[in-house]
């Protein structure tokens, strides 16, 4: 089935988010080392890339490297690390094609010299393209992005700089790693699992959830608009009922 025929340009989600899973199992049905399975889900990285800014998706949140993921053993860890330098490097021209910005959330400053360098030339070359942006969460989790805003609500109350009676939504959210970002309205996950493992906890609080059986090396275009179809044959009520949003 052609999927892309299907997706309505008006109906699109501003911001789809995805929990890319699945390289260490697809490495395994191919005999080869996890790492194996993280190099070939570059590919999948840039279809998907390339698919959401053809359709004009404005915002795609890739999970590429979470704070759990340091208890990983040490050899697969500095190989996810080498790897993202390597695909930065090699990538950046292709963001620069396709008019992408690039940007990351998580705790940055926690990453390798070398990682944090090769990640901020790329944010920095890419600071004024206007196509779609590219955020890749990195060291990222949503309960150390909910602690490290309460952390920081809590300094501005001390140095008198917020009331706490005006906390709300509006001001939690400007403390957030995402503050410059609109939450997404769409998740997706690969390879099967359904639980969002720590991701954008907060802000996912009334995004759709997509999960399928496919492992991330072998996500291609056409399964990114079979979800987007999805996607659009739902209905966002946000607590309302149909009849209110007719």
């Amino acid at each position: 089935m052609d999927y892309k025929s299907l997706i309505i340009p008006e109906k699109l989600p501003q911001h789809v988010a995805i929990i890319m899973d699945g390289n260490g199992r697809w490495a395994k049905q191919h005999s080869k080392p996890r790492v194996f399975g993280h190099r070939n889900g570059v590919k999948a990285v840039r279809e998907t890339t390339e698919a959401a800014a053809e359709l004009g998706i404005k915002y795609l949140t890739l999970y590429a490297f979470s704070t759990e993921n340091w208890n990983r053993p040490q050899l697969e860890v500095n190989a996810l690390l080498h790897l993202l330098v390597e695909t930065l490097s090699k990538e950046i021209h292709t963001l620069m094609e396709n008019n992408i910005r690039l940007t990351a959330i998580g705790d940055l400053a926690a990453l390798p010299d070398h990682t944090r360098r090769a990640l901020l030339e790329g944010i920095e070359k890419t600071k004024a393209n206007t196509r779609m942006t590219l955020v890749l969460a990195l060291n990222y989790s949503g309960r150390w992005d909910i602690v490290q805003a309460a952390r920081n609500i809590a300094r501005s109350v001390q140095e008198g700089k917020l009331d706490p009676d005006q906390i709300d939504e509006k001001h939690f959210q400007e403390y957030l790693a995402t503050r410059e970002i609109p939450d997404p309205e769409f998740m997706i996950r690969t390879s099967g699992e359904q639980r969002t493992s720590n991701f954008l906890c907060y802000q996912l609080a009334y995004a759709e959830l997509y999960f399928t059986t496919v492992l991330w090396p072998d996500f291609r275009k056409e399964h990114l608009y079979q979800a987007i179809v999805a996607y659009q044959q739902r209905e966002r009520r946000f607590g309302m009922i149909s009849e209110q949003l007719a």
